[in-house]
């Protein structure tokens, strides 16, 4: 959580904070950086626009290029997505402003010998503004993410990695398997 790796390091450590909220299940946690503070929560109904700005960022960040409206068809899914509770996604705020947010998708498969549950979580729209990388910002994230996953009991995660994020996940223990086709009609 932001702690540098070398103890003899001058890096500042943040001072953070957990604190639950008496409105369900969400929880925020601040930290206090050089005199910004960051906060951690889970995105909520509220958050739609943000969620769409965000996922078209990191998509362009990406290399891809935003040939079409995809606007409506985002609000349909994040939607959806956090008012059957399949998906959680995580967001980091400094001064109001969000900055980095990253996902976890929930899916059920049929049961098999090596998943007796089927159950299987997709790591997604990981994604920090530019101006804001290289903070640990991401590893938090992902820490949250796989605490989701850890907390519905489910074993197997699997994420589509860009260049950029291959050394994060790496860093939790993900390995590169070629195992998917695709299909493009």
């Amino acid at each position: 959580m932001w702690l540098p790796e070398n103890k003899n390091s001058n890096e500042k450590k943040p001072h953070c904070a957990l604190f639950f909220l008496k409105t369900g299940y969400e929880c925020i946690i601040k930290c206090q950086r050089g005199g910004a503070s960051m906060e951690f929560r889970k995105a909520n109904l509220d958050d739609l626009h943000h969620l769409i700005e965000l996922r078209k960022q990191q998509q362009v960040a990406q290399g891809i290029e935003p040939k079409t409206d995809i606007d409506a068809d985002l609000e349909k899914f994040f939607q959806k997505k956090l008012k059957e509770g399949s998906m959680v996604q995580w967001l980091a705020e400094v001064g109001g402003e969000i900055v980095a947010c990253g996902a976890v998708i929930f899916y059920e498969f049929p049961p098999s010998y090596v998943n007796k549950s089927g159950k299987k979580a997709y790591i997604t729209n990981v994604y920090t503004k530019e101006e804001y990388r290289g903070q640990g910002i991401a590893k938090e994230l992902m820490e949250k993410l796989v605490d989701e996953v850890k907390k519905a009991g489910i074993s197997n995660i699997w994420l589509g990695a860009s260049e950029m994020g291959k050394p994060l996940y790496k860093k939790f223990g993900f390995q590169e398997v070629d195992e998917w086709m695709e299909l493009h009609l």
